[in-house]
């Protein structure tokens, strides 16, 4: 038995996200459907660091399987689990691992990216890779806010509803904003875990407070408080990527 560890890159626009789900188009589903045609027919539970979201993109998720194949050479394996794939779904690595090894449970930290335009005329090109936000936002405001949000938290106010999670109580353990190339603005976070998101959710926060609408001051007291309505609103999933996970 091999257990084979994938780093794969994803463009989420045309799935329901990660998990399989009957009659629904998805990332799991079509990973597994390449690696059973591959190996024979053989049922594998492709099992990921953390599921994504409808429309959310990767280019750093860390999934693993167990498989009986012997015959396909592991500097083989992402090449030819790629020709069954669909363009939009990329296995940039493959390695074979400890069979200890299991993506979700063994899984340090993570880090997302929510991508904004902050250009007054949105891209025809990236329009499904970013958020496009016309009105000039305040970099500086932001960056200062983001500071209040490393740390161990109750995130309660930055989850959305249907939250399976237990605790909302999270580390995140470096924040950051950033301008990038051409007008953009990253706002990347590394914890180690995210709710149901409440990466989209902090970054709408974070937007409010670019524009003027949230005071740099008042977010201690909305992480504090632990209140839905006084966060920002969910930005849409085409901005967010998965950028990285450590083991």
């Amino acid at each position: 038995m091999r257990n084979i560890r994938l780093t794969i890159e994803y463009d989420g626009k045309d799935f329901n996200g990660w998990q399989k789900q009957p009659n629904k188009l998805n990332i799991q589903g079509e990973i597994e459907r390449a690696i059973a045609e591959l190996t024979g027919d053989e049922n594998v539970d492709l099992i990921a660091s953390g599921r994504t979201d409808a429309g959310v993109h990767a280019l750093g998720q860390v999934a693993n399987f167990k498989t009986e194949n012997l015959s396909i050479p592991i500097e083989k394996f992402a090449l030819a689990i790629n020709t069954k794939l669909k363009k939009s779904i990329r296995v940039i690595k493959a390695e074979e691992v400890d069979e200890r090894f299991h993506s979700r449970y063994t899984c340090k930290k993570k880090t997302y990216r929510f991508v904004i335009n902050n250009n007054e005329c949105e891209s025809a090109i990236y329009r499904n890779l970013e958020y496009h936000m016309p009105v000039k936002l305040d970099i500086k405001k932001m960056q200062e806010a983001i500071r209040y949000f490393e740390g161990e938290h109750d995130f309660k106010a930055f989850k959305a509803s249907g939250t399976s999670s237990k605790s909302s109580v999270r580390t995140i353990y470096k924040a950051e904003v950033r301008p990038a190339e051409n007008g953009r603005i990253y706002i990347e976070l590394t914890g180690n875990g995210f709710l149901y998101n409440m990466v989209r959710i902090i970054a709408g926060t974070l937007v409010d407070v670019g524009m003027g609408k949230t005071p740099v001051e008042d977010i201690p007291s909305i992480i504090a408080d632990g209140d839905r309505m006084r966060a920002g609103r969910t930005l849409p999933p085409n901005g967010l990527f998965l950028l990285k996970v450590n083991y």
